[in-house]
């Protein structure tokens, strides 16, 4: 293997760009992944609330 003046492998450079655009998409795809989910788990408990709000108010008038 061919080292450079600082002792490195030449190429690494290369290789670490890659690790970092990699680790950069990832972390960006989680981020949106739980914004997502954060959204997706507010609007479903705000949809619970409602139908069972609805079904509170409309308790009254059933008859057994």
């Amino acid at each position: 293997m061919l080292r450079g003046h600082d002792g490195k492998q030449e190429g690494s450079g290369n290789m670490e760009e890659k690790v970092y655009k990699v680790m950069s998409g990832a972390g960006a795809a989680n981020i949106a992944l739980g914004v997502i989910t954060l959204v997706v788990g507010i609007v479903t408990g705000i949809l619970l609330i409602v139908a069972g709000g609805k079904l509170i108010a409309g308790k009254s008038k059933i008859l057994f």
